[in-house]
């Protein structure tokens, strides 16, 4: 069972800088806190649907919404680690966030390491490329979860 919790931890804790991760809490990803952290930050382990992640208060606020299809608008910008990337997760629907098949959409991700940034105003995201094939894009624009994404290495 420690080896369990010690791997959890350490995919938790590849998804962001040592500056970060070294102060933050870590969760499973069904929530249960391993290690209770004093930064704010919160760092999740790889799981299906999505890679490792460091995400401050306004990014776990913005999933929770997302999984529950409620209305979300962040009060701030904040950052989310992905140093991992995806990993072995299946990626996602550039536009729809709640797309589930690579199958059905035409512009599927699936990002090597990067970060995700929310703004606290959609106009914020105005002139930004949707491209995914570009280095900063946003991701699920006109919606409430709308977010930039920025490469920071390539898919190992």
């Amino acid at each position: 069972m420690a080896a369990d919790k010690e791997a959890i931890i350490i995919s938790a804790e590849s998804a962001g800088p040592a500056v970060v991760t070294a102060n933050a809490t870590i969760k499973r990803g069904d929530g249960k806190v391993l290690r209770k952290g004093s930064n704010g930050y919160t760092c999740y382990p790889q799981q299906e649907i999505i890679g490792p992640m460091c995400n401050e208060p306004v990014w776990d606020a913005l999933i929770q919404a997302m999984l529950n299809k409620k209305d979300f608008k962040p009060d701030k910008i904040s950052v989310s680690y992905m140093l991992a990337g995806e990993g072995s997760a299946i990626g996602t629907s550039n536009s729809d966030p709640y797309a589930t098949n690579s199958d059905n959409s035409d512009d599927w991700v699936k990002e090597g390491p990067h970060l995700m940034i929310t703004v606290p105003d959609p106009t914020m995201l105005e002139g930004l490329s949707t491209n995914p094939d570009d280095p900063v894009y946003v991701m699920w624009k006109d919606t409430p979860y709308a977010h930039i994404m920025v490469k920071i290495g390539a898919d190992k």
